[in-house]
């Protein structure tokens, strides 16, 4: 998924040459903290509310408030990762997007970009989740994908991330299937820690099972 096929259509550059109260009166009405600001169609930068807020007077042009412009910009033709990662490192409510020749070709909503990115990891996919720590060196995706297909499950979706702080390594899987006994089961039996999980445990899995089985074996 490209950043040119998930633009906010409805949000539409300042110019140069806008006032300052016409763009805080734009970035209000379109519920924004940024709004980017072009000059012949080349992208001169992102102007914020608190810079509007802190400018001298409201009739001011926005090319005046130059020197207070974010140049941060992702390229149309690159993956929408790139801009998840650009508005949390800048705390941006919109990033614009350029082209090769710098050349404005719209911008892309905070709000928007987490509709598409949860398309992009299934957020509204059915199944369970199963969030694992461990250490990053003994990570096998081949090994944690087998031990899901053993339980006539797949894995849908993975995702990873280490915590600096701790020097935890977690995974979370997205599984295809809601009852997830079996599957938590066979991972404790793995010796896998499993931070958290969510989805359904009905008790009928091969531990309880066994459990059940010794049970009656003794009270006979």
């Amino acid at each position: 998924m490209l950043n040119q096929d998930i633009l906010s259509i409805s949000i539409m550059p300042l110019h140069a040459d806008d006032s300052i109260l016409l763009a805080k009166d734009a970035m209000n009405d379109l519920h924004v903290a940024h709004l980017p600001v072009i000059r012949e169609h080349k992208l001169i930068g992102i102007i914020s509310e608190d810079s509007l807020l802190n400018a001298t007077s409201d009739t001011m042009p926005l090319h005046r408030l130059q020197p207070f412009l974010s140049g941060a910009a992702v390229q149309g033709a690159n993956h929408i990762l790139e801009t998840v990662h650009l508005m949390n490192e800048f705390n941006l409510s919109v990033v614009p997007v350029i082209n090769k020749e710098s050349d404005y070709i719209g911008c892309i909503a905070a709000v928007e970009l987490l509709k598409h990115v949860g398309r992009l990891i299934g957020t509204g996919d059915p199944g369970a989740i199963v969030v694992l720590e461990l250490d990053k060196v003994n990570f096998s995706f081949a090994e944690i994908n087998k031990l899901v297909e053993t339980n006539d499950a797949q894995v849908t979706q993975l995702n990873t991330y280490f915590d600096a702080i701790t020097s935890a390594f977690y995974i979370t899987l997205r599984i295809n299937k809601l009852e997830i006994s079996d599957i938590i089961a066979t991972f404790q039996r793995y010796e896998y820690k499993i931070k958290y999980y969510f989805g359904e445990e009905h008790y009928d899995n091969e531990l309880r099972s066994n459990y059940n089985h010794l049970m009656n074996y003794l009270s006979i």
